[in-house]
């Protein structure tokens, strides 16, 4: 029993500690829990020292609190009981449902982190108000004002008038499609602060390794990720119109935006394209914790006759930093299972996670989750076909290579990544139109097909939520932008030569 109670005090423990963003309890600190649970009786007093009541909080809340409290505090090894789970389940929806309940009360990393209920406050929390952006007060900016804002960033930067507008279009074309992830988000935090401590190149050259009708291996020397894979497809495109297919690899690059802007650059051109990256060590595999995979997308495009080509491009992992960085700037929490731990445990603090994937103590788990019992070995299996993929053909680096920080001394370090493309030409196989009207007819099969009683009423097909955030986001008149975004654009503009002059009051100052 003893055994037990340290062990849910440590769990406990862990999890207040990735809530607040602290460091794991220390052995000192675990040393004085077994004093005092060695005292007859006071694993409870135990518990309640470490859950303090947040101040103010109402009698009513107090109270329900408390007996949540009593509960853990009644069985050591509740964690582990199903029906122990389901009882505190229930009292947590409870609190959850209380007025003016604290939304950082560290019940709620508690319970998700140990007792496995991601639950959250359903009524707005008075006593600690959440740091999430009102999305409803942020400023519309035109496209094509962002698109120059950012092309003359990059020009600042040394980069050629011609890579900047292709480098800005990879970056403006995510926002377009809703993927605020990849867009003006990472033009400050990955490509110019990567610049600026000199761990990627503005205009690198881009040299030919090896070639043939059909193939081609290419040395981005460390340039910009954003021209190199325009570049490369775009090579992969051409051979494939001679020759029916065209496969091109890239070693030293770096990061590329969004996959699906390749997949697309394939459909436009009437063939079907495929493009993989490989990134920075994030995922664990299966039945482990340390991060050795990037996050690694395997991103088809097919064309189609709907209007919009069928794309799907997302990670191998079942979230990706990206998303989390968007948690980050929203101030929400990371959904339960993307994460998890040196220790196992699956957190949900979403600067601690963003601080200790840096540190390499955490790892994002491959599609499926972690373990197996939602078949997560198979994210894992295609997270390593296309490490393969970016890495076997180029005598490439890859983890711990290209985590983008020396261990040492904590330092940036360049982060050499590989890519590949592939185009096939459907011509060369079957009539294009046809091929357009038989990929559409079986994706409005999929979209008119029986919906859920329980789900939104609709069915989608890949590539249509972004054509949908497109529709939107042209009907609005451009793009939201928050204010994490409008302050990393004030201090571009502030810092790069040239731009205070042009930009000397932005759209939303």
């Amino acid at each position: 029993m003893f055994a037990s109670t340290m062990l849910l005090l440590s769990l406990i423990q862990v999890a207040i500690a990735a809530a607040n963003g602290f460091a794991l309890p220390s052995p000192a600190r675990a040393q004085q829990n077994h004093a005092h649970v060695r005292a007859f009786g006071t694993f409870r007093s135990t518990i309640l020292a470490m859950t303090p009541t947040p101040s103010p909080s109402p009698a009513s809340v107090t109270a329900l609190r408390q007996e949540i409290i009593d509960l853990i505090a009644s069985s050591p090894e509740g964690h582990l009981d199903s029906k122990f789970r389901s009882t505190f389940a229930k009292k947590m929806e409870a609190f959850a449902q209380c007025d003016d309940v604290d939304s950082k009360d560290v019940l709620f990393a508690i319970g998700s982190n140990v007792y496995g209920t991601n639950i959250a406050p359903t009524s707005p929390s008075k006593t600690s108000p959440t740091s999430k952006e009102d999305e409803s007060d942020d400023p519309i900016v035109d496209f094509d004002y962002m698109q120059q804002f950012m092309r003359d960033v990059f020009e600042s930067y040394g980069v050629s008038p011609e890579r900047a507008d292709i480098c800005s279009d990879v970056l403006i074309e995510s926002d377009k499609r809703g993927i605020d992830s990849h867009g003006l988000g990472r033009l400050k935090p990955i490509y110019c602060d990567r610049m600026d401590a000199g761990i990627l190149w503005p205009d690198r050259p881009i040299d030919v390794i090896k070639e043939t009708d059909t193939t081609a291996l290419l040395d981005g020397n460390l340039g910009l990720g954003l021209y190199i894979g325009p570049h490369a497809m775009e090579m992969a495109i051409e051979k494939a119109k001679k020759h029916g297919v065209g496969f091109v690899a890239v070693q030293n690059s770096t990061h590329y935006g969004i996959a699906g802007y390749y997949a697309t650059m394939a459909t436009e051109a009437g063939c079907i394209g495929l493009t993989g990256t490989n990134a920075r060590p994030s995922i664990a595999p299966t039945f482990g914790v340390e991060p050795m995979l990037g996050t690694n997308p395997l991103t088809f495009g097919i064309p189609s006759d709907d209007g919009f080509p069928l794309v799907i491009d997302c990670a191998t992992s079942t979230n990706q930093r990206g998303k989390i960085e968007k948690y980050a700037r929203e101030g929400v929490p990371t959904p339960q299972g993307a994460v998890i731990d040196l220790d196992g445990i699956e957190r949900t603090d979403t600067e601690g996670i963003l601080r200790d994937m840096v540190l390499g103590k955490c790892a994002l788990t491959p599609v499926g989750g972690a373990g197996d019992k939602m078949a997560g070995y198979k994210g894992y299996g295609w997270a390593t076909v296309v490490e393969l993929l970016c890495t076997a053909i180029q005598s490439g680096p890859w983890g711990e290579d290209v985590c983008g920080v020396d261990r040492a001394t904590g330092k940036p370090k360049p982060m050499p990544l590989g890519h590949f493309f592939l185009a096939i030409d459907i011509e060369a196989l079957v009539g294009l139109d046809v091929f357009k009207k038989n990929t559409g007819d079986l994706l409005r099969a999929l979209r008119a097909s029986k919906k859920s009683p329980t789900g939104p009423g609709r069915i989608w097909t890949a590539g249509e939520p972004e054509n949908d955030a497109r529709v939107e986001r042209m009907g609005q008149g451009g793009m939201k932008v928050p204010k994490s975004l409008q302050g990393n654009m004030i201090k571009l503009r502030d810092i790069r030569p040239g731009l205070k002059e042009k930009y000397g009051k932005l759209p939303f100052e």
